[in-house]
């Protein structure tokens, strides 16, 4: 009898010990890291690659990225060659069978979008393009609620014992997301027909979903730096195609942005782009009002 109390105690242990095992995620960025802690509450456990402070194209393959790659049962990325110059090294160098590409535990969100700026064909004379696309699709909450989902099937082919606890999650996250984009667009529908200058062609997404016009950019080229002679173009072309704003990321550099700025009059809106952008896009909520925010406080 002894002997079969402790066998049963040892089983619940067991049992238990399993449907509260954490799952570890390497998340490459701060939107999918925030993503993943809203559909996997307490069962998880995330480390975040980057900082909305950093250009994530210039990441470098640190130990400690590596380490934390190693110990993941899932890499949760944008893709589509966002992290091409770092995300492949470390899963090379981690060695880590389970997030490797084609793996449940290997998410790219990028894969699952309807991706714009897709490439004809690749011509490396015309800048910093990707392959596959344009990859910054955060910009779009839609294109969250689609890899949301996708995240949830995830967690549970990773963690069987916890599937209804990420159903839960899941279905509780995508109401409140589904009402609170609903809102979004109702709040910005002034911002239709909005024309803006952008830095580098990060909110191609953000523009298509709030219909604003995209008039010019800072770079001659994707990735290239605004020489002298574009930016002489780019003023004569918004004498004759006025813009209403000049919109950046938060991690990127606003030299050329405020000498526009003193030039035409246009005022630079720094925008978060990602969670931690700014001290009030601190969510994936409060990333998008905080967004819209500023632009419907762009002067009209």
């Amino acid at each position: 009898m002894k002997k079969l109390f402790i066998a049963t105690l040892l089983s619940c242990l067991v049992s238990a010990q399993t449907a509260q095992a954490n799952i570890n995620v390497f998340a490459c960025e701060p939107e999918w890291g925030a993503v993943a802690r809203e559909i996997g509450g307490d069962k998880i456990t995330v480390t975040v690659a980057t900082t909305a402070l950093q250009d994530v194209h210039q990441i470098q393959a640190r130990p400690s990225l590596i380490a934390a790659v190693r110990n993941a049962q899932m890499v949760f990325c944008s893709g589509a060659e966002l992290e091409t110059g770092w995300l492949p090294v470390l899963i090379r160098q981690a060695g880590n069978a389970s997030v490797q590409e084609g793996q449940p535990g290997s998410l790219f969100a990028a894969n699952y979008v309807e991706k714009l700026e897709v490439p004809e064909k690749l011509d490396r004379s015309q800048g910093d393009i990707h392959a596959e696309g344009n990859p910054h699709i955060v910009t779009d909450p839609r294109n969250v609620r689609i890899v949301a989902k996708i995240f949830a099937d995830r967690l549970k082919i990773l963690d069987q014992p916890n599937a209804s606890y990420y159903d839960a999650q899941h279905e509780t996250f995508d109401k409140k997301f589904s009402a609170a984009i609903a809102g979004w667009e109702k709040k910005a529908s002034g911002l239709r027909g909005m024309p803006v200058v952008v830095k580098h062609r990060i909110w191609v997404y953000l523009i298509q979903w709030l219909g604003m016009k995209d008039i010019a950019s800072l770079e001659p080229k994707p990735g290239v730096p605004p020489t002298s002679s574009h930016l002489a173009s780019l003023l004569t072309r918004l004498q004759a195609t006025p813009a209403k704003a000049i919109i950046i990321a938060s991690y990127e550099d606003n030299k050329a942005p405020q000498w526009l700025s003193e030039k035409t009059g246009l005022p630079v809106v720094t925008l978060p782009y990602t969670v931690g952008g700014n001290d009030k896009a601190q969510d994936i909520f409060s990333l998008y009002d905080n967004t819209i925010s500023q632009l419907l406080g762009v002067p009209q």
